[in-house]
């Protein structure tokens, strides 16, 4: 990977590209986990945007940058199904053809979500291998482009405005903390943030059961995931070739969340903030519960990643204000 993969003007110029079709999420302050948890804590509430999840900005930058004969032959990506979701909705967009592959375990409701584009899912198996083979295959058939759900550069220059956003909606940010799984959303506000900003922590928070990024930092090489059965399934993917540089280069840390810390803090938001987010998209508030003392004092913001909730599918556990 060269070292201008990825810039801030990239960034800064995908936010005028997808801006006028996506949401300027709102960044939160909760004052009751403010007391709890003794920081100043703000949600950017990313469930609340289009498909429910920040991919919606990645993919519509990676399909508005595509040229129009390009763009014809119509895309193509692998998915667990916010990304897959994204995609069809970009691509609807934009009025060309999509082709999702997701994972035969992939959650109903996100399965639901990309039939409501009109497209109907290629399933596969539920590992990276199999994803990836079998969306290299519909490529070849189609004559699509693939549109990768983290290391495309130019996904990854949408997911950055994430930070964007941040820095202008809480100018006084002192840390941030970013739930990681291919690493898309990670490398691209490590980026937006760090370019301008070097002074704000920006933490990553995953989950025990799909640590591969954390030990991929410890190791100093991308290591591959040991199982794909976290709750968090957005968080299932291995971290990404073009991400794992920019995350290793500027990254300040990484903390591990088990399931019972991601379903609490599911139930937390729920119950006191008044918002549902999925387990992916609970990660970050589990990290911070989990060791909030290392941010007390400070104004943290915290990304909601996701709210594609099937609550049939999830038991969640005690609030986390009853653990600490």
């Amino acid at each position: 990977m060269t070292a201008d993969l990825l810039s801030l003007v990239d960034i800064e110029a995908a936010h005028q590209r997808i801006k006028s079709n996506i949401v300027r999420t709102p960044l939160i302050y909760h004052e009751p986990f403010s007391q709890r948890f003794g920081a100043k804590l703000h949600f950017k509430a990313e469930n609340l945007q289009h498909v429910g999840a920040f991919k919606a900005r990645g993919a519509l930058n990676a399909v508005l940058m595509l040229d129009d004969a390009t763009a014809s032959q119509g895309v193509v990506t692998h998915s667990s199904g916010n990304h897959a979701a994204a995609l069809a909705r970009a691509a609807k967009v934009r009025e060309i053809s999509a082709h999702v592959v997701m994972p035969d375990n992939s959650a109903k409701n996100k399965i639901a979500a990309v039939r409501s584009y009109g497209i109907e899912p290629i399933f596969c198996e539920p590992d990276a291998e199999s994803r990836e083979e079998t969306a290299e295959k519909v490529r070849l058939e189609t004559g699509a482009t693939l549109v990768h759900p983290y290391d495309d550069p130019h996904v990854m220059a949408g997911q950055g405005t994430v930070g964007l956003e941040i820095l202008e909606q809480l100018p006084n940010v002192e840390t941030i903390i970013v739930p990681v799984g291919g690493g898309g959303l990670l490398a691209g506000i490590l980026t937006a943030v760090k370019s301008s900003r070097s002074d704000i922590k920006v933490i990553a928070a995953e989950p025990e059961l799909a640590d591969d990024t954390a030990r991929s930092l410890r190791s100093g090489q991308r290591e591959d995931p040991l199982r794909y059965d976290t709750v968090a399934d957005g968080l299932r993917t291995p971290v990404g070739e073009n991400t794992f540089p920019i995350i290793r280069r500027l990254v300040d840390d990484i903390i591990l969340v088990s399931e019972g810390e991601i379903r609490s803090a599911m139930r937390a938001m729920a119950v006191s903030a008044r918002l549902v987010v999925e387990p992916s998209g609970a990660v970050g508030f589990a990290a911070l519960a989990s060791a909030h003392e290392r941010f007390a004092g400070q104004q943290v913001a915290m990304v909601l990643t996701g709210g594609n909730l099937d609550f049939g599918d999830y038991q969640l556990g005690h609030d986390v204000g009853e653990n600490v």
